[in-house]
Parts: structure tokens; C-alpha cells; sequence
């Protein structure tokens, strides 16, 4: 059974940083699109960033120059480096999959596999 499981999550200052994990157990992670998710209370979920196979990247442009995700296929892992936070990145972060090697548009019906969650809280 696929599982993804994100961490990394917490309160922070504006202006400060966190990184993000997602760890994938029983999934051919190494040739997937993996893809970062939020949803703010009262809000869609909505795409942040997603990247294939061959380590291509895309980015909403609300993150744009300031979140960067990476993945380390050795380890599973895929994370999300967010720098200059802002008030407005408030969510639950979700990390999701998907089995293609390219990344299809960032709408939640494209994935077929999702975290849990991590709460990220960011105060003014």
C-alpha cells in the first residue's frame, strides 16, 4: 500500500524558513511526478509546486523565487525549501503522487496518492 508521509511542518516568523518532507514507502517514487499541495482554512487546495521524474520543477506564482522543491529518489524523499515566508502561506501542506513521469496540471484529481498533511502556521 502506497504511503506518503509529510513532515516538517510548524509556527513560524514572516520572513522566516522551513523545509518540508514528504517520505514514500511501497511507490516507484524515482519515476513519478511528486507535487506539493495547500489548503488554507476556508480555501480550495491548490497546486504550490510539482516536479517529474527528471527533476523538472513548476511553481505557482504566489511561490515563485521563494519555495523550491527538490527530491532525493535514494532516499524517497521529496521536500519543499520555503524561504520568506509569508502570513498568506498559512495551510496544511500535502505532499501527493502521481504515476507519470511528467507532471500533469496541478488539480487535485490529477494525483492518486496523498499525505496526511503538515500544518505550517506563519505569524506577522
Amino acid at each position: 500500500q502506497v504511503q506518503l508521509v509529510e513532515s516538517g511542518g510548524g509556527s513560524v516568523q514572516a520572513g522566516e524558513s522551513l523545509r518540508l518532507s514528504c517520505t514514500a514507502s511501497a511507490y516507484t517514487f524515482s519515476s513519478s511526478c511528486m507535487a506539493w499541495f495547500r489548503q488554507a482554512p476556508g480555501k480550495e487546495r491548490e497546486g504550490v509546486a510539482a516536479i517529474d521524474s527528471e527533476g523538472g520543477t513548476s511553481y505557482a506564482d504566489s511561490v515563485k523565487g521563494r519555495f523550491t522543491a527538490s527530491r532525493d529518489n535514494a532516499k524517497n524523499t521529496l521536500y519543499l525549501q520555503m524561504n520568506s515566508l509569508k502570513s498568506e502561506d498559512t495551510a496544511m501542506y500535502y505532499c501527493a503522487a502521481d504515476s507519470r513521469t511528467w507532471c500533469p496540471a496541478a488539480t487535485m484529481s490529477n494525483y492518486r496518492y496523498w499525505g496526511q498533511g503538515t500544518q505550517v502556521t506563519v505569524s506577522s
